[in-house]
């Protein structure tokens, strides 16, 4: 398995393609995260978000196998993009418009993975991240999709930009706008972010 994870996406696809399932193991493993976390951050329900995940993963599999993919390099840039059409495609069934706001179901925090501390640091981190999660979330969408993708999904500005439908300046821009805004909205509310 360890083998696997040395492989690039372009030969993890070949195996797939070529009737190896844990080709596509893999890169499920490798991408998962992030791809359900695109997702969730813009539906906003857990549930909703497994559905769409899984509807997302069946058309990758389904485009595999029939020999659609053909961007070489770019399996996570295509992955999310059928992700974020998935979304597009539910909210337009449902008549409403995306907006990202905080629910209590999904903690963007809680995929980060972190260290052994003690009680008191952790409870420390715990307000902090509490407090972070609500000072994001007074962006503007554009600028906290942004902020989001490339922070908590490590998304390059390239992908993000793909994903978003904006030049890579647009995607940039909206960046430094957010963090210019985010260290405003820190002060204004007298946060101290340190992290020891």
């Amino acid at each position: 398995m360890k083998a696997l994870s040395k492989k690039s996406d372009r030969i993890l696809i070949k195996m797939f393609i070529g009737g190896d399932e844990m080709g596509l193991g893999e890169l499920l493993n490798r991408y998962q995260a992030r791809v359900y976390t695109a997702i969730n951050l813009k539906v906003k329900d857990a549930s909703l978000a497994d559905d769409i995940f899984q509807e997302a993963f069946i058309k990758v599999i389904h485009n595999l196998k029939q020999g659609k993919y053909n961007e070489e390099g770019k399996f996570l840039p295509w992955v999310m993009r059928i992700a974020h059409n998935l979304v597009i495609d539910h909210f337009r069934k449902v008549q409403r418009s995306p907006s990202m706001i905080n629910n209590d179901e999904f903690d963007v925090f809680e995929i980060l993975e972190l260290p052994q501390e003690n009680v008191e640091s952790t409870m420390v981190k715990n307000q902090r991240d509490m407090d972070l999660r609500k000072v994001i979330q007074k962006l503007p969408e554009e600028q906290k999709e942004v902020l989001i993708m490339r922070h908590f999904c490590e998304m390059s500005f390239k992908e993000i930009a793909e994903i978003t439908g904006v030049s890579i300046n647009t995607a940039l821009g909206r960046m430094r706008y957010a963090l210019q805004n985010l260290r405003k909205l820190i002060v204004d509310h007298n946060m101290i972010m340190q992290v020891d």
